[in-house]
């Protein structure tokens, strides 16, 4: 999607509690195109205003709408402990080139329970040498959660950085399984 194709598309969204706490989903008609850590009114807002200066439309704030329904069905249902894999159209227009074909890499080969290192990822797409770069492709995903970020580690066993704070990251993997839940 070109920026004339974005410019003016409806864009909805609406927070939802999860044991990381709130988190931002909206959505395009081409699918969920953002999840935002941290959704206080704050970080709420910036979200938002960064929506509308990229597609050049004020989101909507829009529970109910069919084109958030599924996903926070998905997403309630995977803080749940009830969904392994989500099954969500993405609209990818926040991120291109490199950086989106590491994360669809990601999405498609690093499954729920797993990890991959930042150096593995960059091997998968052909980069082997750009395990920084993968890193920092992390850091630009617009689709945490449903896009598993937190599932790429360091290879000598760190759990690297993560754009949510490392004790979401640690709660993450703990609910796939990767770590042991916290003791308190």
């Amino acid at each position: 999607m070109d920026s004339q194709e974005q410019a003016g598309q409806r864009v909805v969204w609406a927070v939802v509690g999860t044991g990381i706490g709130p988190l931002l989903l909206a959505a395009t008609d081409n699918g969920l195109v953002n999840v935002v850590f941290h959704a206080t009114d704050a970080v709420r807002d910036r979200a938002v205003e960064r929506l509308a200066s990229r597609f050049g439309a004020d989101p909507v704030e829009a529970p109910g709408s069919p084109l958030l329904a599924e996903a926070i069905r998905q997403v309630e249902a995977y803080f749940a402990g009830e969904r392994r894999a989500f099954d969500l159209p993405l609209d990818w227009s926040l991120i291109s080139g490199f950086n989106r074909e590491v994360l669809r890499a990601l999405a498609a080969g690093v499954p729920y329970g797993s990890v991959v290192g930042y150096g593995d990822l960059a091997g998968r797409v052909g980069q082997p040498g750009a395990a920084q770069a993968v890193g920092m492709a992390m850091g630009a995903n617009p689709l945490p959660v449903v896009v598993p970020c937190h599932r790429v580690v360091e290879s000598g066993g760190g759990i690297g950085g993560f754009g949510g704070g490392l004790e979401t990251k640690r709660r993450l993997l703990a609910l796939e399984g990767v770590l042991p839940e916290p003791l308190f």
